[in-house]
């Protein structure tokens, strides 16, 4: 995977099953990097379990390794999140008020569509997990 387009971090890694290993890493925000962040409490870190492919390399339960992944699947995952679900809001609101509908039902109708949108992006979870692949660095 080319370095200058993809996105690592280290971790643990905590179980190896066939192809896969799940490995534990600590997840920071920018906030929680800061050396101030004891004075305005904003910091945020959380351990994640990240499933990665061993590729060539072969590991242990314990031992540290560094998962990378393509920078374009970070821009897949904030457009699936974010972007398109803004842009599914402001459609129906748009469409909403140009139907001369009353302003509180089209912000209630624009914001129900989200109900659906996230219902099958969590039913489609599995499809979606496929196209994000973490590997183990050499």
């Amino acid at each position: 995977m080319n370095q200058e387009s993809s996105i690592s971090h280290q971790g643990v890694v905590e179980s190896i099953t066939a192809n896969i290993v799940n490995v534990r890493i600590i997840s920071e925000s920018a906030c929680s990097a800061c050396h101030a962040k004891g004075a305005c409490n904003a910091s945020d870190m959380q351990e994640k379990i990240i499933e990665a492919v061993p590729g060539k390399k072969t590991v242990k339960i314990g031992e540290w390794v560094t998962i990378v992944s393509k920078e374009s699947m970070g821009f897949k995952a904030l457009f699936l999140g974010y972007v398109l679900p803004f842009l599914l809001v402001l459609f129906t609101l748009i469409i909403c008020t140009a139907a001369s509908l009353k302003e509180s039902t089209a912000g209630i109708l624009s914001l129900s569509v989200l109900i659906p949108y996230y219902t099958a992006l969590y039913l489609s979870r599995d499809i979606i997990k496929k196209s994000f692949i973490f590997e183990i660095k050499q």
